[in-house]
C-alpha cells in the first residue's frame, strides 16, 4: 500500500511540475464583435475579410479592417532550481534530519509474526470434568 501511495504522489506531484511550466498561446479571431475562430499553439486562420494594404499611394481611401486578431499568452514558471548556497547550516540540518525521521517513520519493529500451525496441543490424558464430578445441567 505503501508503494501504491508513493507512485500516485510522484505522479501527481510531476503533473502539477508539468502544467506550471508550461507555456500555451491562444490565438482569437473576431471579425467585428463576434468571436470567429480561436486556435491554440498557431495563429487562427481568419474569416477571410481581411483587407489588404493598398499597394500604390496613389489611393487616398482607406477603408477600417472590420477584423481583429487578439493573442492570449500564459507564460509558465522558469526558475525551478532551488538555490543551496542561500540554504543556512540550520536549515540544512533540519532538511536532513526531517528526511531521516521521515523515512524511517514506516519502519517496523517486528516483521516475522509468529505463526502457530506447526504447535501441537499436549494430549489430554483424563478428562478433568469427570475426576471433579461437575456437570452443567
Amino acid at each position: 500500500m505503501k508503494q501504491i501511495s508513493h507512485k500516485i504522489m510522484s505522479f501527481v506531484m510531476a503533473i502539477v511540475v508539468l502544467f506550471s511550466t508550461m507555456s500555451f498561446t491562444v490565438s482569437m479571431h473576431y471579425c467585428g464583435d463576434n468571436l470567429v475562430e480561436t486556435a491554440m499553439f498557431q495563429k487562427a486562420k481568419g474569416c477571410g475579410m481581411e483587407m489588404d494594404k493598398p499597394s500604390t499611394e496613389d489611393c487616398k481611401v482607406i477603408k477600417k479592417n472590420c477584423c481583429n486578431d487578439e493573442q492570449l499568452v500564459v507564460d509558465g514558471q522558469d526558475e525551478l532550481q532551488l538555490q543551496v548556497d542561500t540554504i543556512s547550516f540550520e536549515q540544512q540540518l533540519f532538511i536532513a534530519s526531517f528526511v531521516y525521521t521521515f523515512s524511517t517513520l514506516f519502519d517496523t519493529l517486528n516483521t516475522n509474526k509468529p505463526s502457530y500451525q506447526a504447535y501441537r496441543s499436549p494430549l489430554i490424558d483424563k478428562q478433568i470434568f469427570k475426576l471433579d464430578e461437575t456437570y452443567l445441567i
